[in-house]
């Protein structure tokens, strides 16, 4: 089997243990590796309050780093744009966070350990208006006026 296989299959393995952690936290999977052009999120769970975007990395070994820590800025970035493409398409008004799951497996695809850093970062909220829907991608925040 090719390394690139082994990557995929370990991938797989990971975001179903990550699917599987979710899921006993009372989350239900609504997408997994969805794509929106260029975008991609590997999880998106809700439950009746919240919808998590989740980022999972699953590694054999950690002579580069261990597996959350290679969500770095720029992966940060792309999964705010993902999550506001999502939520401007699917028109969501529950509460967002952002979860990392990393998962470190032996060669023989045994979990070693798993670490769920949920509400991993906080993202700067912009607020979008009508035709920011263009290609530029903000996060969106909407909010009710009181009076």
């Amino acid at each position: 089997m090719s390394d690139k296989s082994q990557h995929l299959i370990t991938g797989q393995k990971g975001e179903q243990i990550a699917a599987e952690l979710l899921e006993k936290k009372g989350f239900k999977i609504i997408q997994r590796n969805w794509k929106m052009g260029h975008l991609e999120m590997d999880i998106i769970a809700g439950n009746k309050t919240e919808l998590v975007f989740a980022e999972v990395k699953t590694r054999t070994s950690t002579f580069r780093g261990r597996p959350e820590e290679a969500v770095d800025i720029l992966k940060q970035r792309r999964m705010v744009a993902a999550a506001n493409a999502y939520i401007k398409y699917y028109r969501e008004e529950r509460k967002l966070r952002f979860d990392i799951i990393g998962i470190l497996m032996n060669k023989l695809g045994e979990i070693v350990e798993i670490t769920h850093l949920e509400n991993a970062f906080q993202p700067r909220l912009k607020t979008i208006h009508a035709n920011s829907f263009n290609g530029q991608w903000k996060w969106h925040h909407r909010s009710k006026v009181i009076k």
